[in-house]
């Protein structure tokens, strides 16, 4: 019999919603996980093993109700959360409560599931990095769990949850899903509300998930979202093979990766071809760097007249850079990317979905950087869903794997590609 903390989040749900298992049962199978991994892991900014036992067990005596019922989620520590400390990553921040629970997590517990508690994130969401050390690699050489959303990933991918909130800036759900093994998802822009969420750059910051599974992911987002999400098979399909402007970066680990999900697909009956993107979009990647940088100067403006001798240098250089875009500069960043949004909707209909490089390859050693996040900034610029879906394992025996991309708003489509592939690479 599967072990209760190994079953899917779907499966959890519909085993609490028929009495077959309780959400008490349900969570003391994830803590006591939680206590035995963590220590060397260090996925968790606040974990308060009685509070999580004590939130299932209100379910329990309420009738445990709800799409998920009694599901243990992971939440990014930049999401609010009214009963748990959310420091955003920063000391400026150090013991801050907020007043109400983001819109995503009082979702989240609407729909019956338990918190158990907020996973480290860098500072504000960008490069400093947090104590959280990738799972796949945490004793003699430590690797990077990526970031921002380190802990979430890292939780996810040794188990201590089947489901976590993750944040998508620049390559925070993408380049982390990589580097640990699982599968994350960065919807459409706007699909998930951002409401309680601390904002870095609001043309950009995009709420996403990390799951063992496609399904989960997309069982999860659909849930919060109520936008059904219909996969199908993708015999048929034509699946464009996107090598990006940055190919040059990419390591023989991620061409493999791409090869490898380019094969799997040809078997699956998709008609896998070549997708050439324009010469211009070569300046997304800079364009997101500006509009980042530029929005997270105004974002902060209470910070930095405050208590700026409290950001890293790595974030007052990220405000620096911001602070140098002058309109010209940030008016063609966002020329750009209007363009660029039409042309991938042109392109999207030559092509069902495309893939391309999540990371650069696998995991860096050390823990002094969260990963190069090229070749993510221009998705999240062009707010189009992606689906890290892992592959296999590098030549260090670290995880690699592609991203699917597909429409906005026909999450769908990117949704059902990733379930092929998994379900091909792992069969």
């Amino acid at each position: 019999m599967q072990k209760i903390e190994d079953l899917s989040a779907r499966d959890i749900a519909a085993r609490v919603a028929r009495r077959e298992l309780t959400a008490e049962a349900v969570a003391r199978a994830l803590v006591e996980r939680t206590q035995a991994l963590d220590p060397d892991v260090l996925a968790w900014q606040h974990f308060d093993a009685a509070q999580v036992i004590a939130q299932a067990q209100a379910l329990d005596g309420a009738g445990a109700q709800g799409p998920l019922a009694g599901v243990p989620i992971a939440v990014k520590d930049l999401i609010d959360t009214a009963d748990m400390p959310t420091t955003y990553g920063s000391p400026i921040y150090a013991g801050h409560r907020p007043a109400v629970d983001a819109a995503v997590v009082a979702s989240a517990r609407e729909a019956g599931g338990v918190v158990m508690g907020k996973t480290v994130t860098t500072e504000f969401a960008t490069f400093k990095p947090g104590v959280t050390r990738n799972p796949r690699a945490t004793s003699d050489a430590p690797r990077t769990p990526g970031g921002s959303s380190s802990g979430s990933a890292a939780a996810v991918a040794c188990g201590m949850v089947p489901l976590a909130f993750g944040t998508q800036t620049a390559a925070s759900i993408m380049r982390p899903a990589a580097y640990c093994g699982v599968v994350g998802y960065k919807p459409t822009f706007g699909t998930l509300p951002m409401a309680g969420i601390k904002s870095l750059s609001p043309t950009l910051d995009t709420a996403g998930v990390f799951a063992r599974s496609v399904d989960d992911a997309a069982f999860f987002v659909s849930t919060l979202s109520r936008i059904a999400l219909a996969l199908s098979p993708v015999k048929g399909w034509r699946v464009g093979i996107c090598h990006t402007p940055h190919w040059d970066l990419a390591s023989d680990d991620a061409r493999r990766a791409l090869q490898v999900a380019a094969r799997h697909f040809d078997k699956l009956g998709a008609r896998v071809v070549e997708a050439v993107v324009p010469d211009a979009w070569a300046g997304l990647a800079q364009a997101q760097m500006d509009i980042m940088g530029c929005e997270a100067w105004a974002a902060f403006a209470p910070e930095r007249n405050s208590r700026a001798s409290l950001f890293s240098p790595a974030f007052a250089e990220v405000l620096a850079g911001g602070a140098a875009v002058d309109g010209e500069r940030l008016a063609a960043a966002h020329a750009l990317a209007i363009h660029a949004r039409g042309e991938i909707e042109n392109l999207l209909q030559q092509v069902d979905v495309l893939i391309a490089p999540s990371a650069t390859g696998e995991a860096p050693l050390g823990l002094d950087a969260t990963g190069n996040p090229i070749f993510s900034r221009m998705w999240s610029l062009l707010g189009v869903p992606c689906v890290h879906v892992p592959t296999g394992v590098g030549s260090h025996g670290m995880p690699v794997g592609v991203t699917v991309i597909g429409p906005r708003w026909r999450d769908a489509k990117a949704l059902s590609a990733a379930l092929a592939l998994e379900a091909a690479v792992n069969g």
